[in-house]
């Protein structure tokens, strides 16, 4: 759950700090005192976007920090798959923008907006005005009840998502077959001309490495050649040579080695010297004489490596590629050479998954079906605790014409909430305040369902007031027993559920505005109630009545503990 939230720099948020509970967390306050930026502060965690004018006046930055207790094994779960692990069972979410960009934190180690969007679905869920709307859509309503039926309906989609992505890999290969006689003519000519280029070629791996060593010997031979020749009349037996030296040397020092046993180790030395200029004289007179080629070699190398470069340019950058290339290209002509053979079968395979597919889908349908009763069945029940006193609701599926990852269903809530008038599309029905009733009644039946630990309501009392906001409030409190749920509400008879209450206040200090919020002790929330009961006017009698709607949201409460 939600432990800690702590915002600074944001909009009219110079930096405040709240800890939250489990169960019911209420948030009350004045139209206009910040509830709705205390909200954003959490939605920028969920990658809402951001800039530069969230941040407060003459800051350098905005910062907002979720600390989580991370309890529910399936949150758990989720955040492994992302190779996050809580630390001491905790995950601290971190996002802190500045002029143009932000940087995003998980557990303090740098992550991107996407990442730190997925960690955060995975721990709660924000339920405001957009989200009711959502629920006219017939994408929302179908992951409705698939979430409903989730152990058996998610086995069965996940089939159909294999099943159909087999399906359209096949249909994706059968379109490489729409061409016409001269077409398939014209690719099989130019794939019959790239193979015999290649196969004329004759290429062996490891060819291109050589002759491009041998054609930088004989490009660069006279100068090799001259240096060489040079090397060797340096070190040889002509003009003075190295070795001519060397070897007058050995003849003068041997006359007088024997004189004193003390040059024989001198003597081999300079013996040694004279044999290995020797045989490097020897090594270096046979290479050059090998080193030596014609006019006509050097042009068959240059001729010979034009080719294969001219080849690689074409298929590939080696000749691996090129050879790799020449037989990807023969498996093509091979296909094309029995084109229609291919074709047919193709065409057979698409047909036998097509049958798989439908199977599996009509199957998906069943169990869909199915659980759409018990469900039409819960939010009748839902709607009538939440005081909608003659409901009809009902889920109607129609069948697509085409296959989807998804099925072949298309469903649409329909409902009626007067007695005698038909049912009728929820989105040409229901009001602001009747759709939001609709997604809590939703939510209460989904609840034990839901993977994630805190839930956040905001405007859950649009359009509704009296014995309605107190079926409302109920409600609330019922799923406040299964996830921690935070709630902004303007109702006193929502507020009086709260097993904690905080305030949300504005104030003016050295002519800079400022938001504040602070936990109620259990007097300040009684206030705090009559408040929202009595406006500006706060009598005795008002506060009796808001002690007295505590009292009896207290004693619900109990009533529902037994």
């Amino acid at each position: 759950m939600l432990v800690h939230l702590h915002v600074k720099n944001l909009a009219l948020i110079d930096e405040i700090e709240v800890e939250f509970g489990p169960g019911l967390n209420i948030l009350t306050g004045e139209t206009g005192a910040g509830k709705s930026i205390l909200l954003g502060s959490m939605q920028l965690i969920l990658g809402a976007k951001t800039s530069k004018n969230m941040i407060r006046e003459n800051a350098p930055y905005a910062l907002v920090e979720l600390l989580f207790q991370i309890e529910n094994e399936k949150a758990k779960e989720a955040l492994k798959a992302l190779d996050i692990y809580p630390e001491d069972g905790q995950v601290l979410l971190s996002r802190k923008i500045m002029d143009g960009r932000s940087i995003n934190k998980i557990n303090g180690e740098t992550s991107t907006v996407s990442q730190m969007k997925a960690a955060a679905a995975c721990l709660l869920d924000i339920h405001g005005q957009h989200e009711h709307q959502s629920l006219l859509y017939p994408e929302k309503q179908m992951e409705i009840l698939d979430a409903y039926g989730k152990e058996e309906i998610q086995k069965k989609r996940e089939q159909v998502q294999k099943d159909y992505e087999t399906y359209k890999a096949l249909r994706k290969e059968l379109e490489q077959y729409e061409i016409d006689e001269e077409q398939k003519k014209r690719q099989m000519d130019f794939l019959a001309f790239e193979i015999s280029e290649i196969e004329d070629a004759k290429l062996k791996v490891g060819e291109d490495e050589e002759l491009e060593a041998q054609y930088r010997k004989m490009i660069n031979a006279k100068r090799i050649t001259e240096s060489l020749s040079e090397v060797y009349e340096l070190t040889g037996y002509e003009r003075e040579g190295s070795s001519e030296q060397i070897g007058r040397a050995v003849r003068q020092l041997s006359q007088v080695s024997e004189l004193d046993d003390d040059l024989k180790g001198i003597y081999e030395t300079l013996n040694d010297i004279d044999a290995l200029l020797s045989d490097f004289n020897r090594e270096l007179s046979s290479y050059l004489s090998g080193f030596q080629f014609s006019q006509e070699e050097f042009l068959e190398t240059e001729e010979r490596l034009n080719l294969l470069n001219h080849l690689k340019s074409k298929y590939g950058a080696s000749i691996e590629a090129v050879l790799e290339y020449k037989q990807e290209k023969e498996e093509e002509y091979e296909a094309l050479e029995h084109f229609e053979q291919n074709q047919a079968e193709l065409k057979r395979k698409i047909e036998e998954q097509e049958t798989v597919l439908q199977k599996q889908c009509e199957c998906l349908t069943k169990s869909r079906k199915k659980w759409a009763k018990s469900l039409e069945k819960e939010i009748i029940e839902g709607l009538q605790e939440l005081n909608f006193l003659d409901v009809a609701f009902e889920i109607v599926f129609e069948e697509k014409a085409e296959f989807s990852s998804n099925g072949k269903d298309s469903i649409c809530f329909f409902i009626s909430t007067n007695p005698g008038e038909p049912k009728r599309e929820l989105q040409k029905v229901v009001s602001g305040g009747e759709l939001s009733r609709i997604m809590l009644a939703i939510k209460t039946i989904l609840a034990d369902k839901d993977e994630k630990e805190t839930l956040i309501f905001d405007e859950i009392d649009t359009g509704i007031s009296g014995k309605t906001a107190w079926k409302v409030s109920e409600k609330m409190a019922v799923i406040a027993k299964s996830h921690q749920v935070l709630c902004i509400t303007h109702l006193p008879q929502i507020a009086a559920q709260a097993d904690s209450h905080f305030l949300i206040e504005k104030s003016v200090k050295e002519l800079e505005t400022q938001t504040k919020i602070w936990r109620l002790d259990e007097e300040k929330s009684v206030e705090e109630l009559a408040r929202m009961l009595g406006g500006e006017s706060i009598t005795e009698t008002v506060l009796s009545n808001a002690r007295e709607m505590k009292e009896m949201a207290q004693q619900q409460k109990n009533t529902r503990v037994k």
